[in-house]
């Protein structure tokens, strides 16, 4: 995922016409789309949208987000009352050359949440950045996305300042730029207020990236693993065996929250635990859902994750399998699976997880295909095969190791060991972090991240003889031709405890779960080696 812009986005950066003259105003440019500038963000209240660069076609999604925009929107973005958009100026909002006027969108699915643009000015290093955000979801960080991600762009396109005019009354966007850390300076000129900042990092700029991006990261998992309702989706033909176990696993463990059965062929369903069980036959009869756990044969689930979606719920647990660890089909019906979750803001977890559990008393939620799971502790754990983490799972009970969450990622088509560890970080209830990792998908920012928490809590990190060169079957990411060192200098560059399999990870949790730190400095080590 991005990095996560903060804003008060009550107020927009205005700007007036481009500083740049004759810029073209045709949808006839040739250009090559700059497919690496691409993005799934999440959004400040860990919901996720994609961001992309701006294509003519857009310009119908464009015009009916303005149509949205209140009066006051308006003028502060344009400096003037302005009814609608013209042709001449949609076209210009939505074609640009991706060189000297860049514009990115962000999308929820056909919806155009923000836009924002730079125009390179007479100085070649400069542009002018103006943005628009959709009036029906400020507050959710949309502004800051653009605006790191156009300085992104910037600086890969030898622009190193921004400038923007801001009304006079407009403090709260001031303020914004104030908060985005860079070194900003302000200037009155013809009634409007002259920003201009350098876009190169700096300390404290990318401290506060970091920062937003941990609390939408961390927000979007906390919401998966304490949900106040839960939907388990299932059909008529496996119901006993899938749904209605899951079911009573979850009873069992004494899940907090209310539980929902969704058949989807209807039909006579038996509750064998003699509760009164609130089944329905789909998932639009349910109410107050915040995450699905989906059973349903494959040909079914991007079906019911699109009604998910509609129905408002944020979240969706995957067990079904057969997705790109079936080859090239599984590969697309997976690729499909993402594309309609982010579509709904919605994230994912698996698909073809063992599960997730959540030992807080608060929630108590065990969300796993096993019947017996490990008592509550403090050892968070993170798993991307469905067999790892049924291994750790079993591993844990026999050593009587507690468990604060686990998590089975299964494929990782979205939910990564990453996002667990911007989780654990703010979790009271995790000490100690384990993760069993068969791909790395975004070395530097796994560094990044895991140097912070392991500060305070220690990060055990199992790998296999090909972690990071080589993707495990129904995987999708990046592979590295760096030598199998490279990746123990990353784990010792970032704080992290290097193991050589699972029952070596499960050797250090119990020594570190059992046994505090020394208090003082006399420390004694027993060999029976020289």
């Amino acid at each position: 995922m991005s990095e996560q812009p903060r804003a008060t986005e009550s107020h927009q950066i205005g700007s007036r016409e481009p500083l740049i003259k004759g810029a073209p105003t045709t949808a006839e440019i040739p250009f090559i789309y700059p497919a690496h500038w691409e993005a799934d963000v999440v959004l400040r209240d860990g919901a996720t949208a994609h961001l992309r660069p701006v294509i003519p076609t857009d310009r119908n999604a464009l015009q009916q987000m303005y149509a949205g925009q209140s009066e006051r929107t308006i003028y502060l973005r344009f400096f003037a009352p302005k009814p609608q958009l013209s042709e001449k100026e949609l076209t210009r909002f939505t074609t640009v050359d991706h060189k000297d006027r860049v514009a990115f969108v962000l999308m929820l699915g056909d919806e155009m949440i923000g836009i924002g643009r730079f125009d390179r000015t007479d100085d070649p290093t400069e542009a002018e950045v103006a943005f628009m955000i959709s009036d029906r979801h400020q507050g959710r960080g949309i502004g800051s996305i653009l605006l790191e991600h156009l300085a992104a762009a910037a600086k890969e396109l030898g622009i190193n300042k921004f400038a923007a005019e801001v009304l006079p009354q407009n403090r709260a966007m001031l303020n914004v730029f104030a908060d985005t850390g860079y070194d900003v300076s302000r200037a009155f000129d013809d009634g409007f207020v002259m920003v201009r900042f350098d876009i190169d990092p700096t300390d404290r700029s990318r401290q506060v990236m970091e920062s937003r991006e941990h609390r939408a990261e961390a927000k979007s998992i906390s919401e998966l693993l304490n949900p106040a309702s839960i939907a388990v989706v299932g059909s008529a033909s496996t119901w006993p065996d899938q749904a209605q176990l899951m079911i009573e696993t979850i009873r069992q463990g004494e899940y907090q929250g209310k539980i929902w059965g969704v058949c989807l062929e209807g039909g006579a369903i038996s509750d064998s635990t003699g509760e009164s069980p609130n089944i329905v036959t789909s998932v639009d009869q349910t109410e107050g859902v915040e995450l699905a756990l989906i059973t349903v044969p494959i040909e079914q689930v991007e079906r019911v994750v699109e009604s998910c979606g509609r129905a408002g719920i944020r979240g969706a647990l995957i067990l079904t399998r057969g997705y790109a660890e079936d080859g090239a089909r599984g590969q697309v019906r997976q690729k499909a699976l993402v594309r309609t979750a982010r579509s709904f803001g919605m994230r994912i977890i698996g698909p073809a997880s063992f599960g997730i559990l959540n030992n807080s008393p608060e929630i108590n939620l065990d969300a796993t295909v096993n019947q017996h799971d490990p008592q509550a502790g403090t050892l968070g754990v993170f798993t991307q095969s469905a067999v790892m983490g049924e291994m750790f799972s079993n591993m844990a009970v026999r050593r009587r190791i507690g468990v604060s969450s686990l998590v089975s990622a299964g494929n990782r088509a979205d939910v990564s060991g990453n996002d667990l560890m911007q989780y654990w970080e703010d979790d009271p209830g995790t000490s100690v972090c384990a993760l069993y990792l068969e791909s790395i998908g975004n070395p530097r920012k796994f560094s990044r991240i895991a140097r912070r928490l392991s500060r305070n809590k220690p990060v055990i990190v199992a790998k296999n003889a090909v972690t990071g060169m080589q993707l495990p079957p129904g995987h999708t990411g990046r592979t590295s031709i760096a030598p199998a060192t490279a990746l123990e200098s990353l784990f010792k560059q970032s704080g992290v405890i290097s193991a050589d399999s699972s029952e070596q990870v499960l050797d250090i949790a119990q020594l570190l779960v059992s046994m505090p730190l020394p208090s003082g400095r006399r420390l004694a080590v027993v060999s029976n080696a020289t």
